[in-house]
């Protein structure tokens, strides 16, 4: 009879309402876009390490990729400068996203990252200005060289040799 009272007792306990206000009201309340659900999904695992998933949801994002593996040549270069050449196997992946900002704005976002790096695409991003100018040429001289002078002399003969005996006379 006991346990019966109690248990009757946390029943009425726990259907009286709270007096507080519940987190998810009071943010309702302050939250100005529709809630976001997701309207679909799929993801696809397969054996070979190759993967590819995608999603939607109720605003009009949209975000898939796909992902393979890839054996790539790697040059690595050791304390000493030797090279070492090897391959290993990485990631590549692709994919786009698509969204709409709160201010309206259509953004679409596609991608590619492999042994080239990541490579972004999109309206949006920033590109470097492009210097369009023509290569500056050197001056063409259209002259004469001038040619060295040439002298006319005769030249210096050496002395001829005529040997001594060492007493003072000439030997012949």
């Amino acid at each position: 009879m006991k346990l019966f009272i109690i248990a009757a007792i946390l029943a009425v306990a726990a259907a009286v309402p709270s007096s507080y206000s519940s987190y998810e009201k009071k943010y309702e309340k302050d939250y100005k876009y529709p809630e976001i659900t997701v309207t679909g999904q799929s993801d696809e695992r397969n054996i070979d390490g190759s993967s590819k998933w995608n999603y939607a949801q109720s605003d009009y994002t949209t975000r898939d990729e796909t992902q393979e593996q890839k054996k790539f040549t790697v040059t690595t270069v050791d304390d000493y400068g030797k090279e070492y050449t090897k391959e290993v196997y990485g990631n590549t992946n692709k994919g786009s996203s698509y969204w709409v900002s709160p201010e309206g704005e259509k953004f679409t976002l596609t991608w590619a990252a492999d042994n080239a790096g990541f490579q972004p695409k999109g309206d949006h991003l920033p590109v470097a200005p492009v210097h369009v100018y023509e290569l500056p040429v050197a001056p063409v001289h259209e002259y004469v060289l001038p040619v060295a002078p040439v002298h006319e002399y005769e030249l210096p003969v050496a002395p001829v040799h005529i040997p001594f005996n060492g007493k003072g006379f000439k030997i012949y």
